[in-house]
């Protein structure tokens, strides 16, 4: 027997038009349970004044929401997801993956809290039934579960007749309200209540979900005959309709239920303002309405879960992915009645009523902000970071009405409930790095590369106008190999040595000529990436086929600059073969023609890793501030790391007389004040050769810091073999030429 779930779509699939997909779940999750129970409560609390204040903003944060909704989603190809498929495809599949469980979660809440709505609502009707509350809550339950097992076309079906009999019954107590308004009343109900019970942020909080129904219809994108039309038009015509409604409620109502009545009980003041009519339609209008609320809400909630498992960024989730020929989310619908039996269940236990819709009405109010600044972030992200590819068919958007609306919505977190903000914060974040942890291989060309590269653009244009000053030297370093993977101490260092406050790039080195190394040199940079990854080395990796090494390193030196950031400091290994000794000094006097400082790495041993860090010495040989200003900074850079911490740096120079011992520890600690820098000063007296003062004293140290001086004349084979006579079984040295651009006293 064939499995009837699939993950593809069936043509079956029907596709519903921007009215019956987008409009009708958008206004039937807008207009629900709260137009009956909770607004009118809220004018009695807050006065009118307030109350239209708190329907403004509410509407500012959802309508500046649905603009950003309406931009993103004429900019790309909308399938199944609703929002997580718009986030994930414009922040990263990190952000799409933690607000998809985000969504997922306050839509399933949000399901709860109608059903308590509809049970409340029932109980308040009949008294009688007051002590079944629990019995209703469930029962509820199971009608709109038999109905979410029918699928969408029946929910569909079913909101036409819920969205009539809402409509006479709005209808009928807006006429009554008309009837029976006195100037009076409206007068008296114009300010607060002044009890002090709810402050004006709680009763926003238990307001809100009035207005989160916006992604009611969002979240059916895959069942959508037109999305990119049927999105913005069909939503943003739900809000403006809901606000048109809730504000006639708050103006008339106001003015036809006095105070007492409203606090005490809003729904019973509704019904009484036409008995012979309102009383039947309201009735019919809350439960109908409490009703679709969860029916159109069922719909959403599923399909997210549903593309974010078909996207397979989590593992946990995948199995959620199938679905029915018909193209309805069953497991994933199954997993969400679970959730939401699970806190009727709850509230239930605590006697239902009024305070368990409240509550829950709080909590998803917190979750949908925390959705929304989010989706407002993605919209600021892709529009103001100029992303060529942001080019949305919906013209009404700016990058400043996203920003305004992703602060609003933060802002009014923490003026609602400061603790419960940060939990929610917390909640989000650890989402966050949940899915990062775990995500697997995504990448949907989402915004945060766009907004980085326009930054980054600004800020090179920016740095280019600014005159360079040795003060703000920081180590640009290209360091050169023709095996990475054989030189990790080059690497090494060189990553030290920029130590987070510079730009490093290694370069390895294909002799050969491009046509027939193409494919190699791909397959280098990949293995190169891995192996500088492999050993946690903040590196920009480069591979670069020369027919000849000295003329490949020359134009790689003369090339590699993005406008004013340019290497200022070449690295290369030690080379010892009198082969290569012509083409090795060829490689210095490029880099010193290119006004580069040089740095050469004698010896290929790296410190031991159990080592303590206190216990490890840096030494630097000072022959003069031209070299030793920059071998002192660089010292300095290298002790900032996590691997040095607590390193002992030492200046080291030899005197030959007692005088120039005390002139010369004068001159260094004197430097080294004035240079704020911690070192101990060792000035050595001896007539001996440089060469033997230097194994004697740094034989046992960690690094060496030496300066040296290549003349362009000098010999090649010549200079080799000094050196290497010199540093043959010392620690590893650092040989430093320096431009004199990097001073230690700016």
């Amino acid at each position: 027997m064939k499995n009837k779930d699939t993950t593809a779509v069936d043509p079956e699939i029907k596709k519903f038009s921007t009215f019956a997909g987008v409009f009708t779940p958008c206004i039937m999750t807008i207009i629900g349970v709260v137009i009956f129970l909770r607004a009118g409560f809220v004018v009695g609390h807050a006065g009118i004044f307030q109350a239209l204040a708190i329907l403004c903003i509410a509407k500012v944060i959802t309508t500046l929401t649905g603009l950003s909704v309406s931009a993103i989603a004429t900019n790309t190809e909308v399938k199944g997801g609703g929002v997580y498929y718009l986030i994930s495809r414009s922040i990263g599949p990190e952000f799409g993956g933690a607000i998809a469980i985000t969504i997922f979660l306050s839509q399933s809440l949000s399901i709860s809290f109608y059903i308590i709505g509809f049970s409340e609502a029932l109980v308040l009707t009949f008294p009688e039934f007051s002590a079944y509350f629990d019995i209703v809550a469930y029962a509820i339950f199971a009608v709109m579960t038999f109905f979410a097992f029918k699928g969408a076309s029946m929910l569909i079906k079913a909101q036409y007749v819920i969205m009539v009999i809402m409509a006479l019954s709005i209808a009928s107590f807006l006429i009554g309200a008309v009837m029976n308004f006195d100037m009076q009343v409206f007068t008296e109900n114009m300010a607060g209540s002044g009890d002090g019970k709810y402050t004006f942020w709680i009763l926003f909080a238990i307001y809100f979900p009035a207005v989160t129904g916006i992604l009611a219809g969002v979240n059916m994108s895959g069942e959508l005959k037109n999305p990119a039309r049927s999105i913005p038009v069909g939503m943003l015509s739900a809000i403006f309709v809901g606000f048109l409604i809730y504000a006639a409620q708050m103006l008339l109502v106001g003015g036809s239920i006095t105070r007492e009545t409203l606090t005490a009980n809003s729904y019973e003041g509704l019904r009484g303002l036409w008995p012979l009519i309102t009383t039947v339609l309201v009735v019919a209008g809350v439960l109908s309405s409490t009703l679709s609320s969860a029916l159109a809400t069922v719909l959403g909630a599923p399909r997210v879960m549903q593309a974010l498992a078909q996207d397979k960024l989590l593992k946990p989730v995948n199995m959620f992915a199938k679905m029915t020929p018909q193209g309805e989310p069953r497991r994933a619908l199954i997993l969400t009645l679970i959730i939401s039996f699970a806190v009727i269940f709850y509230a239930c236990r605590g006697g239902g009523g009024g305070s368990a819709l409240n509550m829950v009405a709080s909590i998803t109010s917190m979750f949908f902000l925390w959705t929304y600044g989010i989706i407002n972030l993605a919209a600021f992200m892709e529009s103001f970071s100029r992303n060529p590819s942001f080019r949305p068919r919906f013209k009404f958007f700016h990058w400043s009405a996203a920003l305004i609306g992703a602060i609003a919505s933060f802002a009014v977190t923490l003026l609602i409930n400061i603790q419960a903000a940060l939990l929610a914060a917390v909640i989000c974040t650890g989402l966050f790095f949940y899915v990062r942890k775990y995500v697997m291989s995504a990448s949907f060309g989402d915004a945060r590369r766009g907004f980085y590269y326009s930054r980054t653009r600004n800020n090179l244009l920016t740095l280019s106008s600014f005159p360079v000053h040795a003060k703000n030297w920081r180590p640009t370093i290209v360091a050169f190999s023709s095996d990475p993977g054989r030189r990790l101490h080059l690497a090494k260092y060189a990553d030290w040595l920029s130590s987070g406050s510079g730009i490093l790039t290694i370069a390895a080195m294909m002799k050969g000529e491009f046509t027939e190394m193409a494919d190699r040199r791909t397959e280098t940079l990949v293995t190169f990436d891995d192996f500088l990854s492999e050993n946690r080395i903040r590196a920009f990796p480069e591979v670069l086929v020369t027919p000849d090494l000295s003329t490949g390193i020359s134009h790689f030196l003369q090339a590699h600059s993005i406008g004013p950031i340019k290497p200022n400091l070449a690295m290369f290994g030690w080379s010892s073969d009198p082969d290569r000794a012509g083409a090795f000094m060829d490689c210095i006097q490029t880099a010193a023609s290119l006004n580069m400082s040089i740095a050469l790495i004698y010896g290929k041993t790296l410190p031991a890793p159990k080592e303590r860090s206190k216990s490890r010495v840096i030494d630097i040989w000072w022959r003069g501030m031209h070299n030793g200003s920059l071998m002192v900074i660089l010292a300095y850079l290298l002790s900032l790391n996590s691997d040095w911490t607590g390193a002992k740096i030492r200046i080291l120079r030899m005197a030959y007389t007692p005088e120039e011992v005390k002139e010369a520890k004068e001159e260094l600690e004197k430097m080294i004040i004035a240079a704020r820098m911690d070192a101990t000063i060792e000035v050595v007296l001896s007539d001996d050769t440089f060469p033997n003062m230097l194994r004697k004293h740094s034989g046992e140290s960690t690094v060496v810091f030496l300066g040296f001086s290549a003349d362009a004349n000098a010999d090649p084979i010549q200079f080799q073999e000094n050196y290497t006579k010199m540093l043959d079984g010392m620690p590893t040295t650092i040989m430093i030429q320096s431009t004199g651009e990097a001073d230690l006293l700016s």
